[in-house]
């Protein structure tokens, strides 16, 4: 009897694809089976490989093969699609899986803890709250202007006038309006109280976590950013090198190379981390906006304000941020505190 060694599992909520491998990649058997059954196999089974495609619930069911002594392997999407030769199945998908998972040059994802997962669940929270407030501020300024009331810029302009346009009796405001108007008033108030709940929740939680502490120190990184990058990166062992690190965020430039010639790009729109990637380059125009101001401090000011002279605030800016992923990788493997090089006196 040959012996299994990967069994790849096309995950869902109820119904879960299961096909294994048995030594020299012959199929032993593919077939669906329940939840319940999942866990017991997982439980009773030997140990072997466990690789599974990355998406909701991976975490956990990887977590539990860890527990049970197996040895996981969480796959990006993308790799396995691109394995895929036949019509979309849940039995072709769960084969793609376990060919992906025997090809060394496919690297796994880390798998990340459940204080990890929380951290990660609390900033989704945080960037939903953020969506829902932007679109709820967008509704109330059309449909203001639509009445010929136009709000200057920013919350605080918003939140400071509608009090007043609620008062105001000859504003052209129909009754049936200012009532809605007053509800998304309270609404705007209640996100806004929550974000600022969110917020300090975060910072007090990478207050706590030794990893987010090291990661503060960085220039331009703040509660969310280190605590995003805390959880895309984890113990940084998914990745070789820092380079490999930016460009899985999306900070590098895209390359199209062909016949030995080599074509740089633009950073890519789809095939990055977007939220983190938009939060390391606020932090780092806070700092470009700091530096153009003042003269540097350490190298990598002197080095950032030579690139702002050449390239630009915005090109700087994606450039530090690059760096600082870099350096946070270097950080978490090596266990080192960050100490920026002081110019000389």
């Amino acid at each position: 009897m040959n012996k299994v060694t990967i069994i790849a599992i096309d995950l869902a909520k109820n119904s879960f694809q299961v096909c294994k491998f048995n030594k020299g990649n012959s199929v032993a058997y593919n077939k669906a089976i329940n939840r319940k059954a999942l866990i017991e196999l997982l439980g009773k089974h030997e140990p072997v490989v466990v690789a599974m495609e990355a998406c909701g619930g991976a975490h956990y069911w990887a977590r539990l093969a860890q527990r049970h002594g197996h040895q996981e392997k969480i796959l990006q999407a993308r790799a396995v699609k691109g394995l895929q030769l036949k019509q979309k199945t849940d039995k072709n998908d769960a084969y793609a899986i376990g060919i992906a998972a025997q090809l060394p040059h496919i690297r796994p994802c880390c798998v990340m803890s459940e204080e990890e997962q929380g951290l990660q669940s609390l900033e989704r929270v945080l960037t939903l709250q953020i969506k829902q407030r932007t679109a709820l501020i967008n509704q109330i300024r059309g449909l203001l202007s639509e009445f010929g009331i136009v709000i200057s810029k920013g919350i605080r302009n918003l939140v400071k006038s509608l009090p007043d346009v609620l008062e105001d009796g000859e504003n052209g405001l129909p009754m049936n309006y200012r009532q809605a108007l007053y509800a998304q008033s309270e609404w705007l108030k209640q996100y806004t109280e929550q974000i600022d709940g969110y917020d300090k929740l975060i910072a007090e939680h990478t207050r706590h976590h030794s990893t987010c502490q090291k990661l503060s120190k960085l220039e331009g990184v703040g509660p969310q950013v280190a605590l995003g990058l805390t959880v895309r990166l984890g113990n940084a062992q998914e990745f070789k090198t820092g380079r490999d690190a930016s460009s899985c965020i999306g900070l590098t430039p895209k390359q199209h190379s062909t016949g030995g010639k080599e074509h740089i790009g633009h950073i890519s729109k789809f095939s990055a981390d977007k939220r983190l990637r938009s939060l390391l380059f606020q932090g780092a125009m806070s700092v470009v906006h700091k530096v153009v101001l003042r003269e540097p401090r350490t190298v990598k000011e002197q080095w950032l304000k030579k690139l702002i002279e050449r390239r630009g605030k915005k090109i700087a800016a994606i450039a530090l941020a690059n760096k600082t992923v870099r350096t946070a990788v270097a950080l978490i493997k090596n266990n080192d505190d960050y100490q920026p090089a002081l110019l000389a006196v």
